[in-house]
């Protein structure tokens, strides 16, 4: 039986660089409710986006796709879903839901992840959701010429059930003594879950709930606001890279925690300097919408398109922001290039001087 020990971390996890990431973010931590006295439909408006951005993230890493359009309308406004992607979709949307709302009341042990599990695939029919995987499975990574690498061999169907009792029970054990950082423990209970595979398909998925449940559990829920989803997909090739490195003799128990752990703390940081710009421009005092739109761009290197400008600046209608690019542009501040859904602006730096 492959077991769990999380009462005393590795060494290796101590290491100057994890130190000072876990430092960092527990400084954020204690902002964070000086951050979320901005106004209430400021936080309301970035939550909508947050969970939009987190839903197609997190299944667009696993090559499940749809249209903006028709994420939005599934996400935000819970539109039936019209095929297998769009199902799986609508069931991470649920559980997504479920977390923001009741996360303090889900306890993290076995029955709580089959349910997860259960609703995710909750508008497929036929599938095993919620149910551990009857029959064993691998982890493949596909080349570029569409051939299949086997990465890791997870644990046997006949051993998932009780590695999952031991990890939920070690996890809960290690969290109710309050001697070692959650941060780390966070960290290691997704490595282990994503090891043990304990399901036929969805283990990414879910682990990445898993992930936002256990944070917000700890008090940091900035992925609330932020998604934290958005961050692992954008890089996708490190969260790959670390999680092979950290999976390499899991089976044998000698395997090492440290960069898996490091890069997951690295995207929480991540999320939370981003939080943080984002609600510091949104709370600048004395300058309009408009004039916020103008300092977003100038500000920005390279350019930038109206959705990035409608995620960065929630509260600005789409109304308003189209009309202060207008305005920017007739004034030559800005120089619109690209057409159709490829149109981004630029900062004219021309302007500034060669002033009229």
């Amino acid at each position: 039986m492959r077991t769990f020990n999380y009462s005393n971390i590795p060494i290796e996890l101590y290491t100057p660089e994890i130190v000072n990431l876990i430092s960092a973010i527990h400084e954020y931590r204690g902002k964070q409710e000086i951050y979320f006295s901005a106004q209430p439909d400021v936080l309301q408006a970035m939550l909508e986006v947050a969970k939009i951005q987190s839903t197609g993230a997190s299944n667009r890493i696993e090559g499940i796709y749809t249209s903006e359009s028709r994420l939005t309308e599934l996400v935000k406004f819970k539109a039936e879903p019209r095929n297998r992607d769009e199902q799986e979709i609508a069931g991470y949307r649920e559980v997504l839901n479920t977390i923001h709302e009741s996360y303090e009341y889900l306890v993290p042990r076995s029955n709580i992840i089959l349910q997860m599990h259960r609703d995710l695939y909750g508008f497929n029919s036929g599938t095993s959701g919620g149910r551990y995987k009857a029959t064993e499975n691998v982890v493949e990574d596909t080349n570029p010429d569409g051939s299949k690498r086997i990465r890791f061999f997870p644990l046997t169907a006949f051993e998932t059930l009780e590695a999952m009792d031991s990890l939920c029970s070690e996890y809960l054990k290690a969290i109710d003594a309050a001697k070692i950082d959650p941060l780390l423990l966070i960290g290691m209970f997704i490595l282990d879950f994503l090891c043990i595979h304990p399901f036929s398909d969805g283990n990414g998925r879910l682990s990445r709930l898993l992930t936002l449940l256990l944070l917000y559990r700890e008090g940091y829920i900035v992925g609330k606001y932020i998604s934290v989803e958005m961050t692992i997909e954008r890089t996708k090739e490190q969260y790959y890279e670390t999680l092979e490195q950290s999976s390499k003799e899991w089976l044998g128990e000698n395997h090492r925690y440290a960069a898996f752990v490091q890069y997951y703390l690295s995207v929480i940081l991540h999320v939370y300097k981003e939080f943080e710009q984002r609600i510091s421009f949104i709370r600048t005092k004395g300058i309009s919408k408009s004039d916020r739109v103008r300092t977003l761009i100038e500000q920005s290197l390279g350019k930038i398109t109206k959705a990035k400008i409608a995620i960065k600046c929630p509260d600005i209608s789409v109304t308003t922001i189209e009309k202060a690019l207008a305005d920017l542009l007739k004034q030559a501040w800005i120089v619109k290039v690209g057409s159709g859904k490829t149109t981004a602006y630029l900062w004219n730096h021309l302007r500034e001087t060669n002033p009229e």
